[in-house]
């Protein structure tokens, strides 16, 4: 089941059609039982294929959750990492971040500073050397309960980290540099290793970037990851954990104005933005 936030409320999407759905979303979200909370309004609930059109334009999926971010989780962003920072003598860093055993955690964004699905994201104006990171993102109830998944952007000045560890904040947190959405993924069941990651970056409508990765490339497991970020460290509304990218495009790219960065994930859909 996917569960979309619209200015309509909650909607529950099961086989094409459309359900109400009564709560807050931090209610919602805080619901460690959630997939059989929507399973009983699929239920007993007549279908309203007006709530059709409220989830074309969705509205990011949080409201009063953080966005936590976790790094170097995929050996394509450990060897990125390395590459960027060597000059700066601290690419030794991340080799061994990616083999601790403690992960790389990091506070990437509040709710003002995070977009949805076809909203612009912003292009920090201090850092000339800007990528998306196309990210599973895992949906966490207070408890610590992986209860959903969608998906995230995790946009990166790889300058500013390159140049120094110590600038990471600066290098991912600013106005409108997370975007999550569309929807939350809403399951029982962890999502398979076979589950395909894919970003495509347009340029004036030419494609100029694709590529594709697995969750199998995954180092570690996302129970794992939200076992750390849980360690003495609440979350009374819950939380949204990006999971770290395994796709990097080329060094000599830079995200420009005007750019459309779409990533896909299976079960999930689409996750698309334009830079500015």
């Amino acid at each position: 089941m996917l569960l979309y936030r619209t200015d309509k409320g909650a909607v529950t999407i099961q086989d094409g059609q459309a359900y109400a759905t009564e709560g807050e979303w931090d209610d919602l979200v805080n619901d460690d039982v959630l997939a059989d909370r929507l399973a009983s309004v699929v239920e007993n609930s007549v279908p309203n294929p007006a709530l059709l059109n409220a989830i074309h334009s969705p509205l990011p999926p949080l409201v009063s959750q953080e966005i936590w971010a976790a790094g170097v989780t995929y050996f394509r962003s450990r060897t990125a990492r390395m590459e960027e920072s060597e000059v700066a003598g601290g690419g030794d860093f991340y080799d061994r971040v990616y083999a601790a055993k403690r992960p790389e955690l990091f506070l990437k964004a509040t709710p003002h500073r995070t977009v949805g699905t076809g909203q612009a994201m912003h292009l920090r104006k201090d850092s000339k050397w800007i990528v998306p990171e196309p990210e599973l993102t895992l949906a966490v109830s207070s408890k610590g309960k992986i209860i959903g998944y969608t998906i995230g952007n995790d946009l990166s000045c790889r300058d500013l980290e390159g140049e120094n560890p110590l600038y990471l904040p600066q290098a991912k947190t600013f106005d409108r540099c997370a975007s999550v959405g569309p929807a939350l993924l809403i399951t029982r069941d962890p999502l398979p290793k076979e589950t395909t990651i894919s970003l495509t970056i347009r340029r004036e409508g030419a494609k100029v970037f694709e590529e594709s990765t697995t969750l199998a490339n995954l180092k570690r497991s996302p129970e794992e990851l939200v076992e750390f970020l849980f360690r003495d460290n609440s979350h009374p509304k819950g939380c949204l954990l990006m999971t770290g990218t395994g796709i990097v495009p080329p060094d000599d790219f830079s995200l420009r104005p005007g750019d459309m960065v779409e990533i896909h994930i299976e079960g999930i859909g689409r996750l698309v933005n334009t830079m500015e």
